[in-house]
């Protein structure tokens, strides 16, 4: 098995490509180790010290490190905890991924679903690119809240994606929409 690595806009996190599909449908995000039981892969990576973060797309693995560590030091022990998890036949995750996205608010309901709709079209396929996800959390009084996961959570450009990129791109789109926000 040849896994391949790729650099993401956030220096702490990398994005591992194994080269076959790691979750069937949407996204899964653990942003520590206690959050990880329901996947083995995620716990497998865990076990490796200094992982502080894992997330799961389609094709790829993205592992966040402690701050304290080198990527040179812990690269081949993810490396080698991704090969293993693979060959053991262990499955990825023991119960189905939920909605990406928070349900619709019923007074809002069009225009959430035309931001859910932009964010599923053109924002998800760009950032699931560099490594992560940005998932919908709700409209309120124009303001669009979205939680940052995988590469995109802590990333020093985030709030330039944020601001710049899809608040822009919405505002266009769905008049509507004032501001957007990041939640923890």
């Amino acid at each position: 098995m040849f896994i391949q690595t790729e650099e993401t806009p956030n220096p702490a996190t990398l994005k591992f490509l194994p080269g076959r599909d790691v979750i069937a449908a949407g996204t899964a995000d653990f942003p520590n180790r206690e959050a990880a039981a329901r996947s083995p892969l995620a716990t497998r990576l865990f076990e490796v010290s200094d992982v502080a973060a894992v997330f799961l797309g389609a094709d790829f693995v993205t592992v966040t490190k402690s701050p304290d560590v080198d990527w040179q030091v812990l690269k081949p022990a993810v490396l080698g905890a991704i090969m293993e998890h693979f060959t053991s036949g262990d499955p990825v995750i023991r119960e189905a991924v939920g909605p990406a996205h928070a349900s619709g608010d019923g007074d809002n309901e069009e225009i959430v679903s035309q931001i859910v709709e932009l964010l599923d079209t053109r924002v998800r396929p760009a950032v699931a690119m560099d490594g992560g996800d940005i998932v919908f959390h709700g409209f309120e009084s124009g303001i669009v809240y979205l939680h940052m996961q995988g590469a995109c959570s802590g990333c020093p450009s985030s709030t330039v994606t944020l601001k710049m990129g899809i608040e822009n791109l919405l505002r266009h789109y769905v008049p509507e929409v004032q501001e957007v926000q990041a939640v923890p």
